[in-house]
């Protein structure tokens, strides 16, 4: 027995989510996400994934690198608790834990792959409902079987119930424009920013509760302005553009 174990990064994460801010809390809540698993080094092999095709769904193991370096906690404040109460971070899905290792399930779409002359060829899941920030490295795929991984009767502790979705999403003239200009490259993108900010993505300690700042998230290529109105609706006031060369995932 050894304190410590390698592990080979085997993909990485093409995702509509640009940094750590506004991403759901857990994968399948936001349906209109879409992103691709791209294979590297030495797992970029079709025969890797033959017989994948028969599953809905995939886990992703995978390291929170965008937290990485932060260390982590024994004791953490979950979300779901408002963020008032500590608990122990083995008891929580932080990202700040003893190895940075997460686990997410996901929707596969389909399995691409794409060949491009001297360079050979390129393994691709394309993936849906996805909550990992863009970059992500992939350590290991397993498939979804849903008669072992569904426990019933299982108990939640204090996350048994799906967070309630009750903040109405406006948008501004000037939004609704720069969606209707990018709809053909991005054409579930308004339901995908639908889906983010209904969730509230500001501070837990905030839910419920009306301020006046104005908050920015990138999704895609987009930096999207909005601002609480009511502590039940939220208007998007702005989205642009931020780089010119775009990428789009249908």
């Amino acid at each position: 027995m050894t304190d410590s174990v390698n592990l080979n990064i085997i993909g990485t994460i093409d995702s509509p989510y640009k940094e750590k801010f506004a991403i759901p809390r857990q994968p399948g809540i936001v349906t209109a996400a879409q992103g691709q698993l791209r294979l590297t080094g030495s797992a970029n092999n079709a025969e890797l994934v033959r017989g994948l095709e028969q599953f809905s769904h995939i886990w992703l193991l995978f390291i929170f690198h965008g937290t990485q370096a932060q260390g982590w906690k024994p004791l953490v404040r979950p979300p779901r608790l408002g963020g008032n109460k500590k608990l122990g971070v083995l008891a929580t899905r932080s990202t700040f834990r003893p190895n940075p290792i997460g686990m997410s399930v996901v929707k596969l779409d389909r399995i691409e792959q794409r060949f491009s002359g001297q360079q050979g060829s390129q393994v691709i899941l394309h993936i849906s409902e996805l909550d990992l920030l863009d970059g992500t490295p992939i350590v290991d795929i397993k498939p979804y079987v849903p008669y072992a991984d569904i426990v019933e009767n299982a108990h939640g502790g204090y996350a048994q119930e799906q967070p309630s979705s009750n903040i109405d999403v406006i948008f501004s003239n000037a939004a609704r424009l720069t969606l209707a200009d990018n709809i053909g490259h991005y054409p579930r993108l308004q339901s995908l920013i639908e889906q983010v900010l209904s969730q509230d993505p500001r501070p837990a300690y905030k839910k419920n509760s009306l301020d006046d700042r104005i908050y920015g998230m990138t999704l895609y290529d987009f930096n999207i302005n909005w601002q609480m109105t009511t502590i039940a609706t939220l208007n998007v006031i702005a989205i642009e553009k931020i780089i010119s060369m775009t990428k789009s995932i249908k």
